[in-house]
């Protein structure tokens, strides 16, 4: 590991002229004016999607009975967290836009930076607690329901919660010692951590080690979990006699799998290295896990589960009965 190269030594006269930032300028996706109207349509139409969509598969596990199992439990708290972590980035985004401005406060860029680490982190602890919940269905048949008791589900949710803000907590903390000077112009659509911290003309070493180190581990920590829950899945799987049992079981993890692999890749090619060498690819990377990930989970979710799918259609003729009936 390299330390950070955004450490900066400033003549005196420099020092003596630093003055603390109030607020800073979100650039957005692009600085031609013109140009801002695409991208803003584009991320109202797919935050409106991401609320609606999530929304679905929450009322739609809460309405029926039939989903109301550990898989369905944490697939909804899923949902619930994208809702979150797209209402975090987005809104101040679209409102800047329609206001004509392009201002954050320091209050509301460290909250955001807050509540942004930790419905990131939220987002790859459930996803770990699904694949150990595959894990146990496939693996472990006959003790599931032993297992993955309504007490223990509750459980890893509500230490994912605790272990997640704390995280949050930490680099909020170490962010809001940090000196930033004349230069406040963020070259990104919210205040992304690694953004912010090359903005800083302080010594970020602590913050770069912190994020190798315990943002490390709160990284690999869920991510071995996948792997290891899924390489007993996999050994598992090959050990079934027929094609048809193969089939079953790898539909019933495709959807996770197509969750983990999108998530887990932009977030690789943007946080595994030096907040220093943070670049517009590194942007669009950013993007993907923001945006479109929450979007797309509940249509990946709902396209490839045939019981999510049938609590769907209850749920929308439930809606035409009340409507009918109004």
């Amino acid at each position: 590991m390299r330390a950070s190269d955004s450490t900066r030594e400033l003549p005196d006269m420099d020092r003596d002229n630093q003055t603390g930032v109030t607020e800073f300028l979100l650039l957005g996706l692009s600085n031609q004016p013109g140009k801002e109207q695409v991208p803003f349509g584009s991320f109202l139409c797919m935050y409106l999607l991401t609320i609606i969509g999530n929304l679905l598969i929450i009322l739609a596990i809460s309405c029926d009975s039939h989903l109301h199992t550990p898989m369905y439990f944490f697939l909804a708290n899923l949902s619930c967290v994208d809702i979150c972590f797209s209402s975090v980035t987005m809104p101040k985004m679209l409102v800047n836009h329609m206001v004509g401005s392009k201002s954050i406060s320091y209050v509301e860029c460290m909250t955001q930076i807050y509540f942004f680490i930790t419905f990131i982190n939220m987002d790859g602890f459930l996803l770990s607690v699904m694949a150990y919940d595959r894990y146990n269905a496939i693996c472990c048949p006959l003790q599931y329901n032993m297992i993955m008791r309504p007490q223990l589900c509750v459980l890893l949710v509500a230490v994912s919660w605790v272990i997640t803000n704390l995280h949050a907590l930490l680099h909020t903390l170490l962010m809001v010692r940090l000196t930033f000077c004349s230069n406040n112009v963020v070259h990104h659509f919210f205040c992304d951590p690694y953004a912010i911290l090359k903005l800083s003309c302080s010594d970020t070493f602590v913050n770069d080690m912190m994020v190798f180190t315990v943002g490390g581990l709160i990284f690999l920590t869920p991510f071995s979990c996948i792997i290891i829950s899924y390489a007993y899945i996999l050994s598992n799987v090959l050990k079934l006699p027929t094609a048809h049992g193969l089939r079953k079981a790898l539909s019933t993890c495709g959807s996770h799998l197509t969750v983990v692999s999108l998530f887990y890749g932009a977030i690789l090619g943007v946080y595994m290295h030096p907040s220093s060498s943070y670049s517009v690819r590194d942007m669009v990377a950013t993007i993907i896990f923001t945006v479109l990930t929450p979007l797309v989970n509940p249509f990946i979710y709902s396209l490839r589960n045939r019981d999510v799918k049938e609590a769907l259609r209850k749920l929308i003729i439930v809606r035409r009965i009340v409507l009918s009936r109004s």
